[in-house]
């Protein structure tokens, strides 16, 4: 067999589980719905609410990423508690509805700004439900050994349709208007519900459950005895704060180029060609490591602060795909490592605080990235998210030297060594001892086993 068939049979190992299979044409499907409305609800807010206010779009930003910050005690609970399918199935029912009325007020034209932050806050309290129980999910679907390669395909399914949603939407706004966007968008989450319909409950790995009763807090507690964790979690903080409001970036962007509503949704969708060949990779690798997750960052901070810098549309554009290529390697590889790394019976309630510390920086990073955006320009809005990303990069490399894995090479004067072999102190003789990614492999029960 060949070495490119061997690497192509390595990146797409997952799907070789029908569970799998079925979820993943039913999410790729949702997702380009999601991207569609994504990109229709910030263009309307930009332009048909508003005189093209950023502030006003960063606020709309803040109102769907608060609740999972508010909630993330519950909603990681809840998902580690409850059948996370029956769970999808209702999560994603009500943003099937939600989509839908918030299409049929805008073509009724009696869409408001308020009445849109309100339908931006029941979106946000949905998703945060929706999203810890989603990532959790994955993990139900395959086995532990394909369970970093499973959330890498995931994100290569989400991007994939970031290329496809957001320049699919800018021709329909243009052709027929934003409302349409949202009900074709609501349309497309019956490929979700009727995928969780179609999985093969008996084929799910069973669910490892914490002994004893469940308690909000042991999220909390398990985190804060980690402290790879703890340096992950602000990092992702740092960027979903202040580097990843791309609709922000981009709407601008695309007004200073002189771009309509289309102009805007290619540049969404390019940037997702970097974004899809970086989930692409991260399905390569056996394994997430965490020195990727700290090179990432460096990565996307310096695309960002390129980028700033473009003089034309089209030079911008082109360096939108390495800013996704390096987001994307970033968040996959964290998430995955959180993934792989955490106590299976405590693992919804961990990804319940990744997602919140990850959309939950929003509330506090776009509206003041709107406000810079609207004061100072598009550029310096970018540059802010740059800076973040670098004192982001900062955190993790600062982290890798105070830990002691990372020091000069014995025989090289001017090169650096990681030290990969450094296990994490245990916490608790009940807790998991673990290891730093790219160590011995992670000490972790059988998840086939209760």
């Amino acid at each position: 067999m060949s070495s490119p068939t061997r690497a192509s049979n390595a990146m797409f190992r997952s799907f070789s589980v029908f569970n799998y299979r079925v979820w993943f044409i039913g999410a790729l499907v949702s997702n380009i719905g999601a991207w569609m409305q994504a990109t229709a609800l910030s263009w309307v807010v930009l332009t048909q609410l508003t005189h093209n206010d950023a502030g006003a779009m960063g606020v709309t930003m803040a109102l769907q990423f608060a609740p999972p910050l508010l909630l993330v005690s519950v909603t990681g609970w809840v998902a580690d508690r409850f059948e996370r399918r029956r769970l999808l199935m209702v999560t994603q029912s009500s943003l099937l509805v939600l989509g839908a009325t918030i299409g049929i007020l805008i073509l009724s034209g009696v869409m408001t700004l308020p009445l849109m932050y309100v339908f931006a806050f029941a979106l946000g309290l949905v998703a945060a439900f929706d999203n810890p129980t989603r990532q959790a999910f994955v993990s139900d679907l395959v086995d532990r050994e394909n369970a970093s390669n499973a959330v890498a395909l995931n994100a290569a399914s989400f991007n994939g349709a970031r290329m496809i949603g957001p320049a699919a939407a800018g021709v329909v706004i243009v052709a027929v208007g934003t409302g349409w966007v949202f009900l074709i968008n609501a349309v497309t989450f019956l490929a979700m519900i009727v995928a969780l319909r179609l999985i093969r409950s008996e084929e799910l790995v069973p669910r490892i459950t914490a002994p004893g009763a469940s308690r909000l807090a042991d999220g909390f507690r398990y985190v804060g005895s980690r402290p790879d964790l703890m340096v992950t979690f602000v990092m992702v903080f740092l960027l979903g704060a202040f580097g990843m409001n791309f609709p922000i970036f981009a709407s601008t962007m695309a007004l200073e180029f002189g771009r309509d509503a289309d102009g805007y949704g290619l540049l969404s969708s390019i940037l997702a060609i970097g974004s899809l060949a970086g989930a692409l990779l991260a399905a390569r690798r056996d394994r997430a490591r965490m020195r990727l997750v700290i090179v990432g960052t460096g990565m996307f901070a310096v695309a960002g602060t390129v980028s700033a810098f473009m003089p034309d549309y089209w030079l911008y554009a082109i360096t939108l795909m390495f800013t996704g290529f390096s987001v994307v390697t970033t968040l996959t590889t964290a998430n995955g490592y959180v993934q792989t790394t955490t106590d299976p019976a405590l693992r919804g309630r961990v990804l319940a605080l990744y997602m919140a510390i990850l959309m939950g920086g929003t509330p506090i990073g776009a509206p003041i990235v709107g406000w810079v955006a609207a004061e100072y320009g598009a550029r310096a809005a970018i540059l802010l998210g740059a800076a973040a990303a670098f004192v982001a990069f900062a955190v993790g490399f600062g982290w890798l030297l105070w830990s002691g894995r990372l020091h000069r090479h014995e025989s090289r004067r001017f090169a650096l060594s990681l030290d990969e072999t450094r296990p994490l102190s245990i916490v608790t003789p009940e807790e998991f001892s673990d290891e730093v990614a790219g160590t011995t492999p992670i000490s972790l029960p059988d998840p086939t086993r209760r």
